[in-house]
């Protein structure tokens, strides 16, 4: 399955990458369930990323690769690739795209493709997912606000 999303900063795209930090990847982070970051080398082809997600009961573990980043001069990319998911995921690829826009403002893109295993979980999950990548909406506008 795929999910798209795009938030408008006004924030110029090169400050919008330097602001994709570890403390920027917490506060993107939903109440639930809560994640701790364990590692978090940065964006760039080669770095890691390891979280703990805690779902009360029990704890998840989800390590993904940066396999490929990209920069020019309209705007920088990565994507993440998850190696270790959460119980409920089979395939995770993420790709962070940050696009210069015109007016001197940039567009986040997370362009998302997961599987869970099956088409009828996949459909289950789909909402899920799709609510936790828009509620970093507000977050990116509140602090990529200049």
């Amino acid at each position: 399955m795929k999910i798209k999303i795009a938030t408008q900063v006004k924030s110029e795209w090169k400050n919008v990458v330097s602001g994709f930090t570890k403390e920027l990847f917490v506060k993107l982070n939903t109440p639930f369930p809560p994640v701790v970051v364990k590692q978090f080398d940065g964006c760039i082809k080669g770095d890691k990323v390891v979280l703990e997600l805690n779902f009360l009961f029990f704890k998840q573990k989800w390590v993904s690769h940066i396999v490929e980043s990209a920069e020019d001069e309209n705007g920088f990319s990565f994507i993440d690739v998850g190696v270790k998911l959460p119980f409920f995921l089979s395939r995770w690829r993420h790709h962070h795209i940050i696009e210069k826009r015109e007016d001197g403002g940039a567009t986040i893109i997370d362009d998302i493709e997961f599987s869970t295993g099956t088409l009828l979980t996949d459909l289950l999950f789909y909402p899920v997912l799709y609510g936790q990548f828009l509620y970093r909406k507000p977050i990116y506008k509140k602090i990529f606000s200049k």
